[in-house]
């Protein structure tokens, strides 16, 4: 069954908690849902549209002039299984948390080190969620969508996907012609646990045995000590990517600021820290109108209770000048910017 509704508030529906509107808002659980009702309200083909999944990493500037649709698609089941892995097809509108939880206590390992990152299942692949050393598309086998134009079905392979450094072909040249009904993981039952992270290293210890449970402690305990809760305050994690740098501009800042994190990527190039970057320009813990930086994760931009849309974007505008005036880096947003 599918619920269109007039005139929505999308406060709730988007973690920086941003007060706007939508013209329309479609909820879905199926994609026969999604064809139905285009089949019956052919004037809707024309109308501009947003998927919304989770609300986590979109910043909306103003009203949203056009229909939102909302799949609530929901299950869990295994495709196949062996000795050594498992296939796992998860609707898009399952909490992704819940997920990584699930395969956590089934002694599935691969997701582990994304506990506690917010959304939905079907934004995982667009924005190729990653922490602690870890990037979904390691996990990610095939993506099951519907063609919004001729409402087609199609299976992305995970090449197909292009994954990237927080991208995929959803964000880029197929963007907004699909939605995401479903993902196909590859979990393994047999696995080496990833704890490279300094961080998650020390806080391990004190768990005590090394195993899938306890690395999901861990990440779940460090990111609760730096990371905001959007319920609480108003933010959509990491505002920014952290930059990849050449080795002559790594060098140079490197005599400037030995201190400077550097790690070593494919190509040649490097990546540095832009929550690094962002504190050293002195911006942790400051403030712009009703948004600031978070005075514990220089990364996450805040709403402090009234802030809109532009404000938040304006204090973006403001760290990326700073900071490429300072260091010679443009910082590139994270976060998806609708407006």
């Amino acid at each position: 069954m599918f619920d269109l509704s007039h005139n929505v508030s999308l406060k709730k529906y988007n973690s920086f908690g941003i007060n706007v509107n939508t013209r329309y808002f479609l909820s879905i659980q199926s994609e026969d849902d999604l064809v139905s009702f285009f089949s019956q309200n052919k004037t809707f083909l024309h109308e501009k549209r947003l998927i919304l999944g989770g609300g986590s990493n979109l910043l909306f500037l103003r009203d949203f002039q056009g229909l939102i649709v909302y799949p609530q698609i929901k299950g869990m089941k295994i495709i196949s299984e062996d000795e050594d892995s498992v296939e796992v097809e998860v609707g898009a509108g399952e909490i992704w948390d819940d997920f990584v939880s699930v395969c956590v206590e089934k002694g599935w390992g691969g997701v582990e080190n994304l506990s506690l990152i917010p959304g939905t299942v079907g934004a995982v692949p667009v924005q190729n969620i990653g922490a602690y050393g870890v990037e979904a598309e390691s996990s990610i086998l095939r993506v099951n969508a519907l063609n919004l134009q001729n409402f087609s079905r199609r299976i992305f392979t995970h090449d197909e996907c292009h994954f990237g450094y927080r991208n995929s072909c959803f964000k880029n040249q197929l963007k907004d012609m699909y939605l995401i009904s479903s993902v196909v993981f590859l979990l393994k039952k047999k696995f080496a646990l990833n704890f490279s992270y300094g961080a998650l290293q020390s806080e391990i210890g004190q768990s005590g045995e090394l195993n899938l449970k306890n690395l999901r402690l861990a990440v779940i305990s460090i990111r609760k000590s730096k990371l905001p809760d959007p319920s609480i305050i108003g933010n959509a994690g990491s505002f920014f990517k952290n930059p990849f740098i050449s080795p002559e501009i790594s060098g140079k800042l490197r005599d400037q600021y030995p201190q400077i994190p550097l790690y070593p990527c494919e190509g040649g190039v490097l990546k540095t820290s832009a929550a690094w970057l962002i504190e050293k320009a002195g911006w942790k813990g400051k403030s712009y109108k009703n948004a600031a930086v978070h005075d514990k994760q220089a990364l996450i931009i805040v709403n402090k209770g009234q802030a809109s849309g532009e404000e938040i974007l304006e204090l973006s505008e403001l760290i990326r000048r700073n900071v490429n005036a300072k260091f010679g880096i443009l910082l590139e947003p994270e976060v998806n910017i609708i407006g």
